[in-house]
């Protein structure tokens, strides 16, 4: 049985903050990752702030296990003493199995819990994963004083996660969103590949045969299409926000865009970015088009109140397409408040 409504918005402790019932409205094209346990990097954070969306401390995967610690206290040091201005903090906390998890949480609480605007949790199987952090994070947050709600990002990384995927999504107030992690989810699932993200040269559809002897052409189809929508419709129906993962060829940005566009046009709000030359490219893809967003202002200046249906360029515009071109407005205005040039260009 599930919560009733009153007390799924209940605090879970005495004294920590009241929960969203709105999750805060943000701009988060790119979530990129960094290793805290770095100095040189951490150097660089005020810097790399004004770049991007969302900067993450990344505790987990791809930092060693002698290295967890420093990683764990040098994220502990950018969120008690970097100004980032309007951009989101996040740290993606090693796995609820794995021997850091508790101390990440219980340590990055006490010394910064007001810092931090979310926590990433890996390989994420059920709705109880997500009761456990929720009410964790609860007794944190009202022993040390924290104001206001830390949020919960789910990494979809198993095949169990996939199965739940909804019951995850509905799982606590908490929930900001949630992201494909395809490495993991492929070994999860015993996909035969080694990409991280990405197509497979073998995955595809033969076209029909055209005469014996003649070349007949693989095409190439999407490994994470199925995947990346049901995450998106789990994730849009219980209003929280659908992600790309990671993109694991650095050196092919092609590649990267056409993956993170596919991943934009079903409905993804960002992705991540392993490396800076990603940056621009979530940039790019998870920016609206300049020309679409002139033409969706042009949709709702000719049907201010969103009813009845107008011709425009000899098309026909009603209801269902003024909710479109709003959702993109919408986002075109928070690209704008963060990027002049873009406000510029979108007229905004």
């Amino acid at each position: 049985m599930t919560k009733v409504p009153r007390k799924f918005y209940e605090p879970l402790a005495i004294g920590a903050p009241q929960p969203y019932r709105e999750p805060p409205v943000a701009l988060e094209r790119m979530i990129h990752f960094f290793p805290p346990q770095n100095e040189k990097l951490r150097a660089k954070v005020p810097d790399m702030a004004g770049q991007v969306d969302v900067l993450l401390g990344n505790l987990e995967d791809a930092i060693p296990a002698d290295a967890k610690e420093a990683a764990r206290a040098g994220f502990v040091e950018i969120a008690k003493g970097a100004d980032l201005g309007t951009t989101g903090l996040w740290t993606r906390v090693n796995c609820l199995n794995s021997p850091w998890f508790l101390d990440d949480i219980t340590e990055i609480v006490a010394a910064a819990g007001n810092k931090v605007d979310v926590v990433m949790l890996p390989k994420v199987e059920g709705p109880w994963d997500i009761h456990y952090l929720d009410q964790l994070l609860a007794q944190l947050e009202a022993r040390h004083g924290v104001t206001r709600p830390i949020m919960i990002h789910a990494i979809l990384e198993t095949a169990l996660g996939v199965e739940n995927v909804s019951a995850i999504a509905a799982a606590s107030p908490r929930m900001h969103g949630m992201s494909l992690g395809p490495a993991d989810l492929a070994a999860s699932r015993g996909m035969k590949t080694t990409r991280v993200g990405g197509g497979h040269p073998f995955y595809g559809v033969l076209e029909d045969a055209h005469g014996e002897g003649a070349a007949r052409t693989l095409y190439q189809q999407d490994l994470w299409h199925f995947t990346v929508a049901r995450m998106v419709d789990a994730c849009v129906s219980n209003g929280i926000k659908a992600f790309y993962g990671p993109f694991g060829d650095f050196a092919d940005s092609e590649a990267c865009e056409a993956q993170f566009r596919n991943a934009f046009l079903l409905g993804c709000v960002g992705a991540w970015s392993l490396h800076p030359k990603q940056i621009d490219i979530a940039k790019q893809v998870f920016s609206p088009d300049v020309k679409e967003v002139l033409f969706a202002k042009r949709i709702l200046e000719a049907m201010p109140d969103g009813t009845g249906a107008v011709m425009i360029d000899g098309k026909m515009q009603d209801d269902a397409t003024w909710k479109q071109a709003k959702v993109i407005v919408d986002l075109a205005r928070l690209v704008a408040a963060k990027d002049p040039a873009m406000a510029e260009a979108y007229g905004l």
